[in-house]
């Protein structure tokens, strides 16, 4: 199917970041609503982006499931790219854990809006749909690597959907990747020390988003990045006295510096992860196939509802223009 700028009518801007902005637009065929993901082409080659987007636009095209957007296609014109993805109504996980400061571990005690579950904890229950996931990636080839709550989608129906494939990477069984990529508060230490890493970097960006949900900040947490990697490198560990041991234990194993010795990096691989005590009582085929009713259901009056998003002014947007070598963005 061929897209055109044309069909659409935009409606607010619901996110923006360094290669451009995020718009919730209207189809004026069938008139659902959609996200599109407007980048600078301009910027994307000054910064050396443009194999991180083919690396999207190409996984993006390959990959099908429940709990990650759907990319619908993409579009271009003289100065953008456009990615066209299914709407995600219920905004970004990174806000209702703001809202919420940290996720207790009694979720009948959280608020009104969070159901009971068998699983007990609203935490766990985001944990678990991770797991799938990265379960799901790794099996394909996939390294994800840019795991933060900001990436984290809640859909009109509480389960999550994962977002930004701006930096995944296919990487062999076996082979090595060195881009320097992600965010530093969950940038894993091989990723730092440049020696080469792969899906295993995903299993600890879980690890810090374990913690930063049960204690509502990053464990390496500090305001100047040369200090988050300089604690990272160290593996400057502690816990708040309220994390369960079994938490700690999770966390432990999946922020082990030594490759050798980090949960879902062994033989085992995601089946280790899935089998830890801190997740016992899940059945992980229900999981899968989003059967586990989840504890916070967003409230929602539409198909153009986005007051669960940050909007943000549609102002000019200054940006800078320049020689673009449009061969780069043949695919889209």
């Amino acid at each position: 199917m061929r897209l055109s700028l044309d069909d659409f009518e935009p409606i607010a801007t619901i996110g923006t970041g360094t290669f451009g902005r995020v718009l919730l637009i209207r189809s004026l065929e069938d008139h659902r609503y959609y996200a599109l993901k407007k980048l600078s082409k301009y910027t994307i080659t000054k910064l050396k982006q443009v194999n991180h987007l083919n690396s999207e636009r190409e996984i993006l095209s390959q990959i099908e499931h429940p709990m990650i957007v759907k990319m619908i296609g993409t579009i271009q014109d003289e100065w953008y790219v456009y990615i066209l993805m299914e709407f995600v109504p219920g905004g970004e996980l990174f806000s209702l854990l703001r809202l919420s400061r940290k996720f207790p571990n009694d979720s009948a005690r959280w608020s009104a809006v969070i159901h009971r579950t068998h699983l007990n904890s609203v935490h766990r229950f985001y944990a678990m749909e991770m797991t799938c996931i990265f379960e799901y990636l790794h099996n394909l080839g996939v390294s994800y690597r840019d795991l933060k709550p900001e990436n984290i989608l809640i859909s009109s129906t509480g389960h999550i959907k994962l977002t930004d494939f701006g930096f995944a990477k296919r990487i062999a069984l076996g082979e090595r990747a060195y881009s320097l990529c992600g965010t530093p508060d969950y940038i894993a230490p091989e990723i730092l020390s440049g020696k080469g890493h792969s899906t295993a970097v995903d299993w600890w960006a879980l690890g810090i988003l374990i913690y930063e949900m049960l204690a509502g900040y990053p464990p390496f947490y500090d305001e100047n990045p040369l200090a988050i990697y300089k604690k990272i490198l160290n593996a400057q560990l502690s816990f708040p006295s309220y994390f369960s041991p079994e938490a700690r234990d999770l966390i432990s194993q999946l922020l082990q510096t030594d490759l050798t010795k980090r949960l879902g990096n062994l033989k085992g691989g995601a089946a280790d992860v899935k089998r830890h005590v801190w997740f016992q009582g899940i059945d992980w085929v229900r999981a899968s196939k989003l059967q586990i009713r989840p504890p916070y259901i967003p409230s929602i009056t539409g198909d153009d509802d986005i007051s669960n998003f940050v909007i943000y002014e549609e102002e000019q947007e200054e940006e800078e223009f320049g020689h673009i070598d449009d061969s780069h963005f043949a695919d889209f």
